[in-house]
């Protein structure tokens, strides 16, 4: 990563489907397979999900690296997610993204990508 230490990958989608199969205990499996893929070492992984009496439903997921993280936050009424991924050294959050959106474009026929953005961190 010249001219940096870390780079932060955030993509919001819209249209998202879940359902009683693919939950917020369904998104953190795979941001845990996108991180085992990606060779990044996994610390800490939690999903919590929001039934609507205090927070909107969805949920909130994170699996916490030894380089930082991948977070998931979803409100499934509006069918938005918006997920980020931050890894510092030599390991690359994009593919960690891409690992999610092609499981993601897959499995939720009208899914889409509203934005993208790359930060570089640790300038």
């Amino acid at each position: 990563m010249t001219n940096s230490h870390g780079k932060q990958v955030c993509v919001d989608y819209s249209h998202c489907d879940f359902n009683e199969v693919r939950d917020g205990s369904w998104m953190l499996e795979l941001m845990r397979y996108a991180v085992n893929s990606a060779k990044v070492r996994e610390v800490h992984s939690h999903v919590e999900e929001f039934d609507g009496s205090k927070s909107p439903a969805g949920f909130a997921a994170v699996v916490l690296l030894d380089e930082s993280h991948v977070s998931a936050h979803c409100y499934y009424d509006k069918g938005i997610l918006a997920i980020d991924a931050f890894t510092c050294g030599d390991s690359d959050p994009n593919i960690i993204i891409d690992i999610i959106n092609k499981r993601l474009v897959s499995e939720m026929e009208n899914i889409k990508v509203v934005g993208k953005d790359e930060i570089l961190r640790f300038r």
